[in-house]
């Protein structure tokens, strides 16, 4: 059973060169000592090579935004996970809320951006969730166990092996919080987190026990301890707070004096 807890701040589309050298060298005279923590940084493609030179040598890891489904090709303005994987990325987000919605992301490119990340030695953090709507229906966890059912059913039994191999990470994010001052109760958080892992463990019972599946949905310096103390919540990813070297390092902070929750 792992120890550590994941962090990982999802900066979106924000940066210039200058804002990108200070936010990471703020964030490393805050945090970068912590030991008990895993941290990850997903930064605009364009400043990959930036994090490489800055974060190389360092406890903060750092990822893209996303990849292309494709490996090759005719696929104008594309980024394959093979590139991002050139500057030293170590995670790469997939399925995003935001990039199903604004840009009409299916499950079937999702499931493609998934392996392809896998095949370059990504690991790839998939995210799940319900949308408002789903939420009100009472549909939340159907809807949430179709989608990890669908990913992990899209499989053939070499990506399984791939996928437990890259220590491929689960965010649930409930689509109705990003972006907003709402968030997920820790004890429902909780209960998503832990069906997820039971969907798993079907598939490889010992990868489950492993596996670390964070929260994404407006986690703050306020509420991350409550979420974070919570058995199968084994981290967060950061979205408003990431932009914020003070928010993000507190939450970071918080993090690093617990270890992930004993699963049965």
């Amino acid at each position: 059973m792992h120890s550590k807890k994941l962090i990982v701040g999802n900066l979106k589309m924000h940066g210039r060169l200058k804002w990108n050298e200070d936010m990471l060298t703020a964030l490393l005279t805050k945090i970068g000592k912590i030991n008990n923590l895993d941290i990850a940084l997903c930064l605009p493609f364009p400043y990959l090579w930036r994090a490489q030179s800055i974060l190389s040598g360092t406890n903060i890891a750092w990822g893209s935004q996303n990849v292309s489904q494709y490996e090759d090709g005719a696929f104008t303005g594309s980024i394959s996970s093979y590139m991002v994987a050139e500057f030293g990325c170590r995670y790469a987000t997939i399925g995003h809320s935001k990039r199903r919605a604004l840009t009409s992301e299916n499950f079937q490119s999702a499931a493609n951006r998934f392996t392809q990340a896998l095949k370059a030695n990504l690991t790839p953090i998939f995210c799940v969730g319900e949308k408002e709507g789903e939420r009100e229906k009472g549909n939340a966890k159907a809807v949430v166990e179709s989608q990890v059912r669908a990913l992990l059913g899209s499989l053939d039994p070499q990506m399984l092996e791939l996928m437990f191999k890259n220590k491929a990470v689960f965010a649930y994010e409930p689509a109705w919080a990003i972006g907003t001052e709402n968030f997920a109760k820790p004890k429902a958080a909780n209960e998503m987190h832990e069906m997820i892992r039971k969907i798993i463990a079907e598939k490889n019972s010992e990868y489950a026990k492993q596996v670390k599946i964070i929260y994404g949905g407006s986690m703050t310096p306020d509420n991350a301890e409550a979420l974070l103390t919570m058995d199968n919540i084994d981290g967060g990813l950061v979205g408003r707070c990431s932009i914020d070297p003070s928010a993000f390092s507190q939450i970071c902070e918080t993090a690093n004096q617990l270890k992930c929750g004993e699963t049965s």
